[in-house]
């Protein structure tokens, strides 16, 4: 079985550590194609996977592998929390706290007082 990576021009070669790599950034890159981003360049195909694997092959999409990308993961899920909890908890001040001060009629949200065990 002929091994895909030996079809690389070597640069490429070098750039991806296995074919997985390579797989896994193309996917990446259509999925984003088929989302609404624009191609690099001028494409020669018409399909969004082809274009994608064009464009990884060639260099025009960039990637991140190891400790980078750990830690671009944690920062986009830390940027993706804030901008929800500003969507669901936008500053109201006082609308907050008569929401609050209306519901605690319903819910009680005081500690009670644990009963001793083994007491009847």
């Amino acid at each position: 079985m002929m091994d895909p990576l030996s079809l690389l021009p070597d640069s490429n070669q070098q750039r991806f550590d296995s074919r997985y790599r390579l797989v896994i950034t193309a996917s990446q890159r259509a999925k984003h194609l088929l989302q609404g981003a624009r191609p690099v360049g001028a494409p020669k195909f018409l399909k969004e996977t082809t274009i994608a694997l064009e464009e990884v092959l060639r260099g025009q999409v960039e990637f991140l592998t190891d400790k980078e990308a750990r830690q671009a993961i944690k920062d986009a899920k830390r940027s993706k929390e804030s901008e929800m909890e500003r969507m669901v908890a936008p500053d109201t001040g006082e609308d907050a706290r008569e929401i609050k001060k209306e519901l605690s009629v319903y819910v009680d949200d005081s500690a009670k007082p644990s009963e001793p065990e083994g007491e009847e």
